[in-house]
């Protein structure tokens, strides 16, 4: 069940804290959530809730985090539950119990919070159309923190912050699109959620060349800014390997490119 919006912000408790202290409460709270899960099928809502204060710092990126020893928000650690989530569940349940602990989280502002900055695969763009969704269902109560993402020193606001993740594939999917990172947010999800495989392949296309001038390291650059070749290229995967690619993030797209790059280099 989705938890009633309110105006007052709240995230796991465990969230807050030292390094060590946050991986070790990680780790319990994950086997919790994987025994609830075995007994009822569901994900209970974290057992402590912590209120974030308006402008609150939340650290999003280990690059952001210098642990001097101070109890932190430490969001980029929310990671850490994967390691005993899974803990009793069998094997072929396992993929199952993920896309319903996704679900359950997208009901939540922390959780929207985590499956957009920190996305885990498969980027489909029916998954990221999703997660950005529920960004947007809880944009206003968002608003308040600031998000230390590269550095600890720059603290983006919420625009800011999707912004800088997600600009590239906002301007793929919706090119020239309304100047407010939300509205231009929302007008992407309503494309992608009705994306056809063309159409996806099409933002794909747009957004790939930025990615190749973005990376120097990348050593045959003509070829993979050639539309021609990245077409053909992209027609050939296999349907998963498209999927993975079809919502025009620009990590996932990194990737598909690198293994292009390396493959190119074999010949």
């Amino acid at each position: 069940m989705t938890p009633e919006q309110s105006s007052v912000l709240e995230f796991p408790a465990w969230l807050y804290g030292t390094i060590a202290a946050i991986r070790r409460k990680a780790r319990a709270e994950g086997r919790w959530w994987a025994r609830e899960y075995l007994k009822t099928g569901a994900f209970p809502q974290p057992r402590q809730m912590r209120q974030v204060p308006p402008g609150e710092v939340l650290l999003m990126h280990s690059g952001a985090d210098f642990d001097t020893g101070d109890p932190r928000w430490r969001m980029h650690m929310f990671g850490a539950v994967f390691m005993d989530l899974n803990e009793g569940v069998p094997k072929e349940e396992r993929q199952r119990m993920r896309e319903a602990f996704e679900s359950f989280c997208l009901g939540t502002p922390w959780g929207a919070l985590e499956y957009t900055v920190s996305p885990s695969p498969p980027r489909s763009a029916e998954r990221v159309a999703n997660r950005l969704a529920s960004v947007l269902r809880f944009w206003e109560v968002l608003q308040g923190p600031r998000y230390a993402f590269w550095s600890f020193e720059q603290k983006y606001t919420l625009d800011e912050l999707m912004e800088d993740i997600y600009g590239k594939t906002l301007e793929a999917w919706c090119p020239g699109g309304p100047a407010s990172v939300r509205e231009h947010l929302a007008l992407t999800v309503e494309r992608m959620a009705r994306a056809t495989r063309e159409d996806c392949l099409e933002a794909v296309l747009r957004v790939m060349p930025v990615v190749v001038e973005m990376d120097a390291d990348l050593k045959h650059r003509e070829a993979l800014s050639d539309t021609d070749f990245l077409r053909e290229r992209l027609r050939a995967l296999p349907p998963k390997d498209f999927e993975d690619v079809s919502s025009a993030d620009k990590y996932a797209v990194s990737g598909q490119l690198w293994a292009w790059n390396r493959e190119l280099g074999r010949h």
